[in-house]
């Protein structure tokens, strides 16, 4: 009878996820209009519905079968007390009440902004090669600082992660040792991680050592411990995952929740007894071995056949027949159950093969879960959201809202500082009901001096000019010779300013000057050669694309076998992967992401080199777009001028030239964790171009005579 009662319990349960994942879309989907026009009602901020809005709330959980914190003692046979239970809970975190109003001095960070600083290794302390991970990560990122008086948030190395006492990654006396460290203040401003914590056998949440006002990035969280706007829940990793990049996800089809072999899978231990045994001991009764396929075992640990029962063996038969990552990535939903911990690699697994989790973990904090919106079920999480959440409870005046953060690019590419408008963005456009830009700002990058009234630069200038969509022209003068007067440039039906590099470095070509009025920016190399009917064209391509970079001259890279290296070739093939800046129209959101997400480094080695910036906005747009640029209509004279250049400041003379963007490119792949960059064979071409039908049919009929 028990059987068939956790049989009945849990096939409902699993019936009701399924309607909740099915209804719950339709309604988001119904009242997606609606909220649009909620959320257009002022430039200052958008009003969307409650996250409440979207699905049914129902009065309580589903709970386990025996709730783990009822369970009675074994030994003693005593049952805990409600009140002995809060006074258990209360003593893992002295600092329970703490929030960032009451245990977060935010003086630190007025000064200098959102630094953060890593504690330097102590000798002979040991660290898991997951922590240096994350510390690397850290002091890999435009926050970072080395100097302590900088600092707005401060991080141990002393490795906190793993604070099962029965576990070899246990660092022990790490009371004294954190209470010796002379920036510690009682852990004010301070952020400890943690993944592991507790031990056999009932698995607490206490880290061992007093953390005092320090807040705690953790997995495995539960709402119970948790405190809101202070800590942040985690995903639970393994030590194989990734610091950066890792593999892309399977979503390959705009079909959410995406239809495959299998409804519902599972693969993983079964516990016998003990916290966490109870729903995955059930699990055998849904299990049909078609499209239901939930697969425990019990051959884990030293002595699992001394305790195994009477069902192991089947299990384990069962268990070996099927490929993990084969019914991962051919299933609707996985089932995440809660293992000793709340938290489960599972969940992180799930998400990446666009396998749409089920979770049965009452009582877990889910993964920042501050800022995403758990209940539409479809969201990637990314481990730098981590400072971008605490950086947005910081400077609340400017933090993301909940569009940002549940919509692609998502919070991490889209900067409030920028803008407190969506509709300054190029991502929301279609969500606000909005048409894209009608005027560009044409930005000519100059570099030698103005010598000659038939100079390629001044031809550039006039053509753009003339352009029905040009609102103003911009050169920027990077020329080491003073600025020439103002009769030397021509007469012009558009405002044209010239103002100078900030350090004549490559750089400054990206940086978001105010002069630049409109949104759309034509970026131009001084020795471009373009005609008026190739700039309108453009344009207006770029007005249907206004998130990627729309131009002419492409390059491409590719995976060099014998170098085991990425490789950059300016080949005419059949595909590309980068439109470069020379001859491009692309958001001024980007001048402002290129400036302050990128690291000093990258920017750094730019300048140095006086080359690969183009290379470097092509990663910057492909990271956050997930894709392409798009190249318009062939036009092989700008190959043929470009390498036709002699003038000493032409970086296409420079023998090493091609050499440095080949070393650009592993450098920025490295920052990156990936390879951004996509492949395409699209190539965008006026309608009739080519076509044997009368010239005056054609709206651009002068490209073809380029």
């Amino acid at each position: 009878m028990q059987a068939k009662k956790r049989y009945f319990i849990l096939l409902s349960a699993g019936s009701c996820l399924a309607l909740l994942f099915y209804f719950g879309g339709l309604q988001f989907r119904a009242s997606r209009s609606h909220s649009r026009r909620e959320e257009h009602s002022g430039r200052n901020g958008l009003h969307h519905p409650s996250p409440d809005h979207f699905w049914p709330r129902f009065p309580d959980a589903l709970r386990p079968f025996v709730p783990w914190d009822q369970l009675e003692n074994e030994d003693s046979n005593v049952h805990i007390s409600p009140r002995q239970k809060r006074d258990a809970n209360s003593s893992i975190y002295k600092g329970k009440k703490c929030r960032m109003e009451s245990c977060f001095d935010f003086t630190l960070c007025k000064k200098n902004g959102f630094k953060v600083y890593v504690y330097p290794q102590q000798k002979g302390e040991k660290i898991a090669e997951s922590y240096q991970n994350i510390l690397a990560a850290i002091e890999g990122s435009r926050f970072y600082t080395s100097d302590p008086s900088q600092a707005c948030l401060f991080v141990l190395s002393l490795d906190t992660l793993d604070r099962d006492q029965l576990s070899p990654q246990y660092v022990h006396n790490l009371r004294s040792k954190v209470q010796s460290l002379h920036l510690w203040n009682n852990g004010r401003n301070h952020l400890i991680f943690n993944l592991y914590s507790g031990t056999w056998p009932d698995y607490t949440e206490d880290v061992g050592f007093d953390i005092g006002q320090a807040m705690l990035a953790k997995a495995s969280i539960s709402t119970e411990n948790f405190r809101p706007n202070f800590d942040v829940s985690i995903p639970l990793f393994s030590k194989d995952h990734p610091r950066t990049g890792g593999e892309r996800g399977f979503l390959k089809f705009n079909t959410i929740p995406p239809l495959r072999k299998y409804m519902l899978v599972f693969k993983g231990k079964r516990y016998l007894t003990g916290i966490g045994s109870d729903t995955r001991n059930a699990l055998y009764h849904v299990h049909n071995g078609e499209d239901v396929v939930l697969l425990t075992t019990c051959k884990h640990g030293k002595d699992w056949q001394k305790h195994k029962d009477s069902r192991c063996d089947r299990d384990n038969t069962e268990y070996e027949k099927y490929d993990y990552r084969e019914m991962l990535h051919n299933a609707t939903f996985c089932l995440v159950p809660r293992g000793r911990r709340l938290g489960s690699f599972r969940f992180l697994e799930a998400l990446q093969a666009a396998c749409v989790p089920v979770m049965l973990s009452n009582g877990w904090e889910l993964p920042f879960s501050e800022v995403i919106n758990w209940n539409q079920a479809a969201v990637i999480g990314d481990e730098r959201l981590l400072l971008q959440i605490i950086q947005d409870r910081i400077f609340k005046h400017i933090s993301r809202n909940s569009l940002i953060w549940n919509k692609h690019p998502g919070g991490l590419f889209v900067l409030p500082q920028y803008s407190s408008y969506l509709g300054d963005f190029p991502y929301y456009y279609a969500n606000l009901g909005l048409k894209p830009p009608s005027k560009f700002t044409a930005v000519i990058h100059a570099v030698t001096p103005l010598v000659s009234q038939s100079q390629p630069v001044l031809k550039l200038l006039m053509a753009a000019a003339k352009s029905q969509y040009c609102a103003q022209i911009i050169v920027l003068w990077n020329c080491d010779k003073p600025l020439p007067a103002k009769h030397r440039w021509p007469a012009t039906a558009v405002p044209v300013f010239v103002i100078e590099g900030e350090s004549k470095v490559m750089s400054s070509r990206f940086l978001p000057y105010d002069n630049i009025v409109t949104d759309a920016v034509l970026s131009l190399d001084e020795d471009t050669v373009l005609s008026t009917t190739e700039v309108d064209f453009a344009f207006t391509v770029w007005q249907s694309f206004p998130e990627r970079i729309v131009g002419y001259p492409a390059r491409s890279h590719f995976w060099d076998n014998s170098k085991e290296r990425w490789g950059y070739t300016s080949k005419w093939t059949n595909d590309y992967s980068m439109v470069l800046t020379g001859a491009a129209i692309y958001h001024k959101y980007y001048h402002y992401l290129y400036t302050h997400y990128l690291p000093a480094s990258l920017k750094n080695m730019v300048d140095q080199l006086a080359n690969c910036e183009d290379i470097l906005m092509n990663f910057l747009v492909s990271a956050v777009t997930k894709l392409p640029p798009i190249k318009v209509t062939q036009k092989k004279q700008y190959k043929e001028t470009m390498m036709g250049q002699t003038s000493r400041a032409s970086r296409w003379a420079d023998p090493d030239h091609f050499a440095q963007r080949q070393s650009c490119m592993n450098t920025f792949a490295s920052w990156f964790g990936y390879m951004p960059l996509i492949h395409s064979q699209m190539r965008l071409d006026p309608v009739l171009f080519k076509d044997q039908v009368s010239i005056l049919r054609k709206k651009y009929r002068d490209i073809e005579r380029l």
